[in-house]
């Protein structure tokens, strides 16, 4: 006995988290209390299973309210818990009890209810919320659907188009809406005192107490209405292209909708969630859910290493990227200068920022007062003293190292002494711009993208002197930027440019070999990217490697070839309205441009090639496999730290589809036994060295291993080198 007693006590206390059970005017209070969010871990499952069966054994006390620790009431799941075995009460025997509680539950959602947490609190009675909360089910972020039953009882009190909205998007709602949209029924400053103070109202005055379960009237109505279900399949194919949760979200909804038998709409649920559940999708985005949280830790930056307080940034350009790169500032808070050397670019560029803070008004995003207050925080001179006080100064002029180590020169000896100095280089020689400073230490590379307000991707270039307390501010501003942020070692094209080359060189060549633009784009689209490469190039611009190469009186490689005679021919892309494809004014929709076809002809017969039929298989296999195979050696030579930064890169700068997990995911997923035979196929095939396979795939092919953590950095090769003319001349 004693031996059993002691194995349940061991068992008991390896649980994750608790639920604290406190008494307080005849009504239990159960706080969940596994910080810093509240998930529903085993320990949490377990705790209110058991303190809803004390408070209901309990005659003293008339009704229960559960509440969170901290700033959360309940984050959600325990993702780290997905796929394995699941320790404790299950969450289905948890929901039952709190929906069939013979007494009136309250939850007092004291913070973020999300997942999870909401399908928790839609189990209650009540719902109560303080000011500060917001609900969501953001399930659909990591390639699943509310499993709790959140797509049965959301649509009961939402309605079904717009709790599909919620699902759909994965939209985080605040308070102050969910309560207009009928989630919760109450708003508080003093969520759980008024809570207590509800229910024991309720226990008093009446007998029965609303189970979203039995709540039909939403659902009786949507019956036959073929427009809700329309546009939400119009709402997913737009904005969650390729990804298998959405029509599985659809579905469970439609099951709400038309089944009498709400135990029939759950199960309908649980059916389609196991699906979610055991489908590569959802591998692939928890990889990046996970991912991108590993890739904001620094290997050998200590944890506890001190940041600065970034109080006010100055920015050098005012042109796209400067502006979008004040906006970022702004938008945390930040008050931001920024300086040009030119009135009228400096004022064109201050315009932008406002058009766009107007834009956002427009759509209902900021309201006037917020526009307002945000649009304060950004100033503009032409004096460089006027950014003497700043604690961070970001450089984003064009791509010039001669220019840059003017601008970095005449900064060191204007900023403050402590001030960390950024440049915005998308792939220039950080160290080269550090050393025509008296700071190196400060020195660091923060490659933004475009538009820079948008794009999550931040790159942070590691120069050879960059110091640990300025690299760990660099990463806590890019969190508060909310940017994801990934670090790279200074090494010619950084980790996305250095992979992009191979990529759509690989692309021009098959464009040489007999495929033709739109054929490339269409199964690179279908594979799931955002946009295909010459769509990409034509958006870019086709005419700046061009313009290079002829600056320096070099001679177009192999892969260029084409490009260089459309900007021979005046085609530059879509500046000029014709590129690889023709825009009509004012539109970025590529339209096919058969009048280049007799020059791919021409450029390919005088090159050796006779144009042949090309499969999307291989259209899809030789840029995957440039991106894979370069994305093996910069994680042999230490330029990325892990296998899933290189991912989090390519998902958030480059449109690479979350649902696959990226290229390093990818080629996991394919096994590398079979990348390694491809990339031989290929490289046999087309004598094209970028298909040699990378020591490091080998290696990790011949032991059945995966692509994981990257070496020592003291293991990594030796010298990276810096020839950035070769880089430039390349692209």
């Amino acid at each position: 006995m004693y031996n059993a007693f002691l194995t349940k006590f061991i068992r008991r206390i390896a649980l994750k988290g608790t639920v604290l059970y406190e008494i307080i005017d005849n009504v239990a209070v159960l706080t969940v209390d596994n910080p810093p969010v509240n998930p529903l871990s085993d320990g949490v499952r377990t705790g209110l299973y058991e303190s809803i069966t004390k408070a209901e054994s309990d005659d003293s006390v008339k009704g229960v309210v559960l509440t969170g620790n901290g700033r959360a009431f309940i984050a959600g799941a325990d993702i780290s818990e997905f796929g394995g075995n699941v320790e404790g009460v299950s969450l289905n025997e948890v929901f039952s009890k709190l929906e069939f509680c013979s007494k009136p539950v309250v939850a007092a959602i004291n913070g973020i209810a999300l997942g999870g947490g909401l399908e928790t609190a839609l189990c209650c009675n009540y719902r109560i919320a303080a000011n500060s909360a917001f609900v969501g089910l953001p399930e659909v972020n990591l390639g699943l659907l509310p499993g709790g039953g959140g797509t049965q009882r959301l649509p009961r009190l939402a309605g079904p188009g717009e709790a599909l909205k919620m699902m759909l998007t994965g939209g985080h709602v605040p308070a102050k809406k969910a309560l207009n949209m009928g989630i919760i029924d109450d708003i508080s400053d003093n969520v759980v005192e008024d809570s207590i103070k509800f229910v024991l109202d309720k226990a008093e005055n009446e007998e029965n107490h609303p189970k979203v379960r039995d709540l039909n009237d939403k659902m009786i109505e949507a019956r036959g209405n073929d427009k809700i279900l329309l546009e939400a399949q119009a709402m997913a194919a737009k904005s969650r292209k390729g990804q298998f949760a959405p029509g599985q979200i659809i579905k469970c909804v439609e099951a709400a909708i038309n089944l009498d038998d709400f135990d029939e709409g759950l199960k309908k649920e649980g059916e389609l969630f196991l699906e979610c559940l055991l489908h590569p999708q959802r591998e692939a985005m928890i990889h990046i859910f996970f991912g991108e949280r590993a890739a904001s830790k620094i290997s050998d930056v200590p944890k506890d290493t001190p940041t600065k307080d970034i109080k006010k940034a100055g920015i050098i350009g005012s042109g796209t990227m400067g502006g979008g790169i004040a906006m970022c500032f702004a938008n945390a808070g930040i008050p931001v200068h920024i300086i040009d050397q030119d009135e009228e670019n400096l004022k064109r560029g201050v315009s932008v920022i406002e058009k766009n803070y107007d834009f956002m008004v427009n759509r209902g995003r900021l309201s006037a007062e917020q526009k307002d207050a945000v649009f304060g925080l950004v100033s503009s001179s032409l004096d460089y003293a006027d950014i003497s006080d700043c604690d961070i100064v970001i450089e984003a002029v064009y791509e010039n190292l001669e220019l840059k180590h003017d601008i970095f020169k005449t900064l060191d000896e204007i900023v403050k002494p402590d001030a960390i100095l950024a440049s915005n280089t998308s792939g220039l020689d950080i160290d080269s711009i550090a050393q025509v400073t008296k700071r190196p230490e400060l020195i660091v590379g923060t490659h933004f993208f475009s538009p820079a307000n948008i794009m999550r991707l931040l790159e942070v270039v590691r120069g050879e002197e960059t110091s640990n307390e300025t690299l760990a501010t660099i990463m806590a501003i890019g969190k508060k930027l909310k940017k994801a942020a990934v670090v790279s070692l200074n090494a010619p094209g950084f980790i996305g440019n250095r992979m992009l080359f191979g990529y759509t060189a690989q692309a021009n060549m098959l464009l040489l070999e007999g495929a033709l633009p739109h054929q490339i784009d269409q199964a690179l689209e279908s594979f799931g990217l955002n946009m295909g490469p010459f769509r990409m190039m034509d958006l870019v611009g086709l005419d700046l490697g061009w313009r290079a190469r002829k600056l320096g009186g070099k001679e177009s490689p192999l892969h260029a070839k084409i490009g260089d005679e459309l900007c021979e021919q005046n085609r530059f892309g879509q500046k000029n309205s014709k590129g690889y494809y023709n825009y009509t004014e004012g539109s970025r929709a590529p339209n096919a441009a058969p009048e280049n076809e007799s020059l791919y002809e021409k450029i390919s017969q005088e090159n050796g090639f006779n144009r042949r039929d090309i499969s999307d298989e291989e259209i899809i296999d030789r840029c995957m496999l440039a991106l894979i195979n370069e994305g093996a050696d910069i994680l042999s030579e230490g330029v990325a730290q892990r296998a899933v930064d290189i991912d989090v890169v390519y998902i958030n700068g480059y449109g690479f589809p979350i649902w696959r997990g990226g290229p390093m995911h990818h080629a996991n997923a394919m096994g590398l036994d079979k990348v390694v035979e491809k990339l031989n196929k290929y490289h046999e095939s087309t004598g094209n060295d970028v298909y040699k396979p990378s020591e490091l795939l080998v290696k990790l092919a011949e032991k059945g291993e995966r692509l994981g953590d990257a070496p020592n950095k003291d293991d990594r090769k030796e010298k990276l080198g810096f020839e950035m003319s070769s880089v430039a001349n390349n692209f």
